[in-house]
C-alpha cells in the first residue's frame, strides 16, 4: 500500500450510516458521524485533493439546464466545472459534497419508473452510502489511479457492510454503474457529478468484472486508468472479501 501523511478524516452528514461499516479497516460510524483513517482504510492514498464545486450552485445553474444541438449535456458539464471548480484538501467536504450528489441521484422517488421492483428504499439508501465513501476515490489526468478504498470494488464492500450475497450486491453494483439503464437518468447523473469535479467512469462492462468505479476529470487517460486498474484490482478484492463476517454470503 501507498499512502501519504494525513490525518484522519471526520464528517458528520445528514443521514446515519450504516454501523456495520465499521467491519472495514480505518472506518468507525457513530450515527451520522464518521471517521475515517486513511492509513488502514485506502489500499493507495497518494493525494488528499480533491476538485468539488459548491452543490447549491450546480442546482440552481446546471440542473435544469437542457442540452442543444450545439452543446451536449457533456459540455454543459465540463463548463461548469471549469467556471467553478476548486480544488480542496477538506476529505469532509468532498464526502459532505457527495452525499448531497447521491441523495439527489438515488432518490426515492426513482423507485416507480426504474423497472426493477426488487430494489427498494433500503437498496437506494446501500446505494447512497457506498456512492459517497467512494467519492474518496481519484483518478489523474493521465489516468493513473492515486486513491482506492475499498467502495472501489463496490459488491465485495456491499456483501462485507451489509451480508448481501453475490447477486444482490451484482444487482446494486449494475444500477449503480448503470445510471439506471436509460439515457434520463445518465443526463442526470453527468450533471450532478459535476459537483465532484468530473464524471463516474468505470473499469468493468459488467458485475462479473467487479473492476469499480470513480468520478474522473474529463480529459483523463482511460487507456493508463484500465492498464493501472488491471495491475491491482485481485488481490485488493480478496482483502475486501476477507473482511466478510458470514463467508458463506
Amino acid at each position: 500500500m501507498t499512502t501519504i501523511e494525513t490525518t484522519a478524516i471526520p464528517v458528520e452528514l445528514p443521514e446515519a450510516f450504516d454501523p456495520r461499516w465499521s467491519r472495514l479497516p480505518g472506518i468507525q460510524v457513530d450515527g451520522r458521524r464518521i471517521m475515517i483513517d486513511p492509513a488502514e482504510y485506502f489500499f493507495r492514498f497518494e493525494s488528499n485533493t480533491w476538485l468539488v464545486a459548491d452543490w447549491e450552485l450546480v442546482k440552481a445553474q446546471l440542473l435544469d439546464v437542457d442540452e442543444t444541438t450545439e452543446s451536449a449535456v457533456e459540455q454543459l458539464a465540463l463548463g461548469f466545472i471549469k467556471h467553478h471548480g476548486e480544488s480542496t484538501s477538506d476529505a469532509a467536504r468532498v464526502l459532505a459534497t457527495a452525499y448531497e450528489v447521491y441523495a439527489y441521484l438515488f432518490r426515492d422517488e426513482h423507485l416507480a419508473s426504474l423497472g426493477l421492483p426488487q430494489i427498494t428504499a433500503t437498496h437506494l439508501r446501500m446505494l447512497r452510502e457506498a456512492a459517497t465513501l467512494m467519492a474518496l476515490n481519484k483518478v489523474e489526468l493521465d489516468g493513473h489511479i492515486s486513491n482506492v478504498g475499498p467502495c472501489w470494488f463496490f459488491p465485495a464492500a456491499t456483501s462485507v457492510v451489509f451480508d448481501l450475497d453475490d447477486e444482490t450486491g451484482g444487482m446494486l453494483d449494475e444500477v449503480y454503474h448503470g445510471g439506471w439503464f436509460n439515457e434520463h437518468r445518465r443526463i442526470e447523473s453527468i450533471k450532478a457529478h459535476a459537483a465532484l469535479g468530473g464524471r463516474l467512469v468505470h473499469g468493468c462492462q459488467s458485475v462479473p468484472d467487479q473492476s469499480g468505479g470513480v468520478v474522473a476529470p474529463y480529459g483523463a487517460s482511460m487507456a493508463n486508468f484500465r492498464d493501472d486498474l488491471a495491475a491491482f484490482k485481485a488481490g485488493w478484492i480478496e482483502q475486501v472479501y476477507a473482511h466478510r463476517v458470514n463467508p458463506a454470503a
